[in-house]
């Protein structure tokens, strides 16, 4: 899928599951809502940061666009390394290590090691990083239309502010877990969901996804998971832009206006 339709399911899988915990009788505080979906969103891009054209290689620069092309080459040579004689020959990293369970589970746990052991600024880079990849994705016309700069700014601003949010008492840094010493362990989270979420997305689409590396599947380690070929999609398709998003919105709505009570 493409990076707008990314970042939606992002948010809406976390409003869903705010509404789910609501559900069960131990909602969020609001503004975990809040700065879940948004580094869902945001999270959601980041598998494709072994592609030098997607969304997420534009959104710093120089810095981001280096970093794609160290991590293809990274994941290309993962890819080598632990391929199966079933699997097919590949010329790049693309739709590899970065699309598994396994990238998705270490990426959420050294965010939340690191908003630990290093406290409030290492928060702050966490969502700056986030909001300034959930502006890209959810607003994406106008952040091509806008200077990079202009989203830099926006993405560290809505950082310290959401962090003061989160700082106050019941407002969500030890949320889920609230032993001394474990203040935004939880951040690791929707990184974590909006990575499998991304992987999912892709699953949907012509070229599948090898959500489950390493776990071998009909002698392939790399197996393409997704539905029969004939409920596959291309990205940007109109089955992307006039369903899928759409009823991302939609679920994303009633998941929120269920997290809060609303309905």
């Amino acid at each position: 899928m493409m990076g707008p339709a990314h970042s939606l399911s992002g948010a809406a899988a976390w409003l869903g599951v705010g509404a789910a915990t609501a559900a069960a009788g131990h909602p969020m505080p609001w503004p975990v809502l809040v700065v879940g979906a948004l580094i869902c969103a945001g999270a959601a891009l980041a598998p494709d940061l072994d592609h030098k054209s997607a969304t997420i290689s534009r959104a710093f620069g120089p810095i981001s666009r280096g970093l794609c092309e160290i991590v293809d080459k990274l994941s290309y040579a993962v890819y080598k390394a632990t391929k199966t004689r079933a699997d097919a020959r590949r010329s790049g990293g693309h739709r590899t290590l970065t699309h598994t369970w396994v990238w998705a589970v270490l990426c959420g746990a050294g965010a939340s090691a690191l908003a630990v052991t290093c406290d409030r600024w290492a928060v702050l880079a966490i969502l700056f990083v986030h909001l300034v990849l959930a502006v890209e994705g959810l607003l994406w016309r106008a952040a091509r239309m806008s200077s990079d700069v202009l989203v830099w700014l926006l993405g560290a601003t809505s950082a310290w502010i959401l962090a003061g949010i989160l700082d106050k008492p019941g407002y969500g840094s030890n949320w889920l877990f609230t032993e001394p010493g474990m203040d935004y362990l939880w951040l690791g989270l929707p990184i974590v969901l909006g990575a499998l979420v991304h992987d999912i997305g892709d699953a949907l689409t012509v070229s599948g996804c090898p959500i489950l590396w390493p776990i071998p599947v009909k002698g392939k380690r790399w197996y393409a998971l997704g539905p029969p070929k004939g409920m596959r999609f291309r990205a940007g398709s109109w089955v992307e832009l006039k369903v899928l998003m759409p009823a991302f919105m939609l679920l994303g709505g009633v998941g929120g206006a269920s997290a809060l009570n609303f309905i």
